[in-house]
C-alpha cells in the first residue's frame, strides 16, 4: 500500500515520463497518469521495508492546477495539513502476502513476497489525519488485496479499488512504486466518484531509517460533468515528505 493515498478524496508539458524515475522529476508538470500495468496480486516491496514503521509524514506542496475552473472537493481542506507532520504507523512483511488465487496460479511460486499490511496501515493514516472517533474500520477484500473499504463516522464509506500499477528499483537502496485507485466516496447526502494516482520514492538512509517522498494526483471520473474539460489532467496536486 502506498502510504497517503487513503485520506485524499481528489503545467504545461507534452513530455511523456517513460519511467517513474523521471515522472517524480517532472513534478508538478503532470498532464496524463503514469506508465503502469493492470493491478495483480499485491504490489511487492524490497526486503529491507519489512518491519513495523514509526512514519512522520509532511505536505509540502498542494496545487489545483485547473483553478479556480475546477477545484475537487476537500481541497480547501487539506490546505489544514500544509506543513504539518503528522506522525501514523506502518507494517510491511511476507507474514501479510495471500497466494494470487486464479486459473494459473497453480504453475506461480508461492514464495511469499514482502507487502503492506493494508487494513492496518489505512486504518492507522486514516485515524491519524481524520481522527480515531471518526473512523470505524477498514475492511480488505479476503480474494483481491486491492479492494477495500473504510468505514466512517456518520454512515460514510469510502470504496477504494486499485486498477494499475508500477514499480522500479533504480538501485539497491532505492525503490519507486506507483498506484492509480478509483475511489467512491459514499455518504448519506452523496457519492463522489474520483482515481488517485499515488507515486512514492523511498530510499534506505541506514538501518531503522527511510526516507520517502510521495506525490498524489486526482483524477475526475467519466461520471463528473467536468470530465471533458480536465480530461487525463490532474485537478489536484500534492507533495508529501
Amino acid at each position: 500500500m502506498i502510504l497517503v493515498c487513503l485520506i485524499l478524496f481528489g503545467f504545461n508539458s507534452t513530455a511523456v515520463a517513460a519511467s517513474l524515475s523521471e515522472r517524480i522529476e517532472q513534478f508538478p508538470q503532470w498532464t496524463n497518469k503514469p506508465p503502469i500495468k493492470l493491478a495483480k496480486g499485491d504490489l511487492e516491496y524490497p526486503e529491507w521495508m519489512a518491519g513495523t514503521w514509526n512514519v512522520t509524514s509532511t505536505l509540502t506542496e498542494q496545487i489545483a492546477p485547473l483553478a479556480p475552473n475546477i477545484v475537487t472537493p476537500g481541497f480547501e481542506d487539506n490546505q489544514q495539513y500544509l506543513d504539518r507532520a503528522i506522525a501514523f504507523q506502518v507494517r510491511f512483511g511476507t507474514e501479510y502476502y495471500t497466494p494470487h488465487q486464479g486459473l494459473l496460479s497453480a504453475f506461480k511460486s508461492k514464495q511469499p513476497i514482502v507487502v503492506a499490511d493494508r487494513a492496518f496501515n489505512a486504518t492507522k493514516i486514516a485515524e491519524a489525519y481524520l481522527g480515531n472517533d471518526n473512523v470505524y474500520k477498514v475492511k480488505i477484500d479476503p480474494d483481491n488485496p486491492n479492494q477495500q473499504i473504510t468505514f466512517l463516522k456518520g454512515e460514510r464509506k469510502l470504496i477504494s479499488k486499485i486498477t494499475g500499477r508500477g514499480r522500479e528499483i533504480p538501485e539497491d537502496r532505492q525503490f519507486i512504486a506507483t498506484e492509480v485507485t478509483q475511489q467512491l466516496f459514499r455518504s448519506p447526502e452523496r457519492l463522489y466518484l474520483n482515481e488517485v494516482e499515488t507515486t512514492s520514492s523511498y530510499r534506505l538512509l541506514d538501518a531503522g531509517n527511510i526516507s520517502a517522498e510521495q506525490m498524489t494526483a486526482i483524477y475526475l471520473s467519466p461520471q463528473d460533468p467536468d470530465y471533458f474539460s480536465a480530461g487525463d489532467r490532474p485537478v489536484a496536486l500534492y507533495r508529501y515528505h
